[in-house]
């Protein structure tokens, strides 16, 4: 520490700072956000913090100094963490007749309220599905469009609610469904709804949640500016806000993992958590399944049109008696404020 330069000396202070506020981002998966709301908010920084982790390695690196020990350490301890942020490949996979294709997507009602300037997003939409051949499609912010393609799939459950507008989620499915429901959330417009399809001599059950939004701002600079104190008022709500939405992401994914631990059947689950893979949130509902996005993707999994940040907070999770073979997001199809996802799956598993 005595032969570093004052600048130096002053960037290994900050690199403890950010040391210790990795440390406690990697906790905070196991920590209640109930119980700790406020520090909640930082799993949504945690992929901007392992990046400066892994500049002040190469920093230090460059320089050749010792202090590149404290950032290699922090990065090593978080290698899960980078898995869950970042894939360098993807598994070549065959396609097979017996395969599953599950895509999951967040329409934003199809553009009913002219978000988009373009007037043919729910003929897109639907072009974009019979292109890609998912056997199971899972919309969340569902809206009733005269112009998507409703025949394409042979089974659907769909449940909207609302007055003037109806809004909600559907299932689509190339197998029968022979059992469906709801979810209830208490207090609030969000829910899951669910559907046992049978295919062949199996049933799988499919979830399709839209968890509590966060309503963050989908620009990253106004973000920052409220960060640095340039508005202090609207930066002490919008992390009173964020707290606020994680404690009740936390009641509804534990009552959605209550609902999915009396089922008998092979579950998947799909859909938009309004969270990131670094929370609590996502730890609890993920569970023994496998995100499909680890364990097949490549790249950042972006499924938010967030500026400037590549925010995955749609996932397709899968039973163990599953294997994923593929994983795809498709940042570059713009009829949305999500981007959707598809999971290609084995065959079950026999025992």
């Amino acid at each position: 520490m005595r032969n570093l330069s004052w600048f130096n000396k002053m960037m290994f202070f900050l690199n403890i700072v950010l040391t210790v506020l990795t440390i406690v981002g990697y906790a905070l998966p196991f920590l209640a956000p109930k119980t700790f709301p406020l520090l909640s908010v930082l799993t949504l920084f945690l992929p901007m913090m392992l990046i400066v982790n892994l500049l002040y390695f190469v920093y230090w690196g460059i320089q050749f100094k010792r202090q590149i020990l404290l950032s290699g350490v922090v990065l090593l301890l978080g290698i899960t963490f980078i898995n869950k942020f970042y894939k360098f490949s993807s598994p070549e996979f065959v396609s097979e007749s017996t395969d599953l294709t599950v895509m999951s997507y967040n329409v934003r009602l199809f553009n009913k309220f002219e978000w988009s300037d373009k007037r043919t997003v729910p003929v897109e939409i639907s072009d974009f599905v019979k292109l890609k051949k998912p056997d199971v499609l899972c919309i969340q912010e569902f809206s009733n469009a005269a112009d998507f393609d409703y025949a394409y799939f042979r089974y659907k459950y769909i449940l909207s609610k609302g007055n003037k507008i109806k809004s909600g989620q559907a299932i689509f499915s190339k197998y029968k469904i022979i059992n469906s429901g709801e979810i209830i959330f208490p207090i609030s417009n969000n829910n899951v709804i669910f559907a046992d399809l049978k295919r062949e001599k199996d049933t799988i059950r499919v979830y399709n949640m839209h968890l509590q939004s966060i309503n963050i701002t989908p620009d990253v600079n106004e973000i920052n500016d409220d960060i640095q104190g340039i508005n202090q008022t609207k930066s002490e709500r919008m992390f009173k806000r964020l707290s606020t939405a994680f404690k009740v992401q936390q009641q509804q994914a534990e009552i959605l993992m209550e609902h999915t631990s009396k089922c008998n059947y092979p579950i998947i689950i799909c859909g938009d958590m309004n969270n990131s893979a670094f929370s609590y949130v996502y730890r609890v509902i993920r569970g023994d399944l496998q995100d499909s996005f680890e364990e097949a993707g490549s790249g950042f999994g972006k499924s938010y049109d967030f500026k400037y940040y590549p925010a995955r907070i749609d996932y397709i999770f899968a039973d163990k008696k599953f294997k994923v073979k593929h994983f795809n997001n498709f940042p570059e199809v713009v009829d949305s404020d999500h981007f959707p996802v598809i999971s290609i799956l084995s065959d079950l598993k026999t025992e």
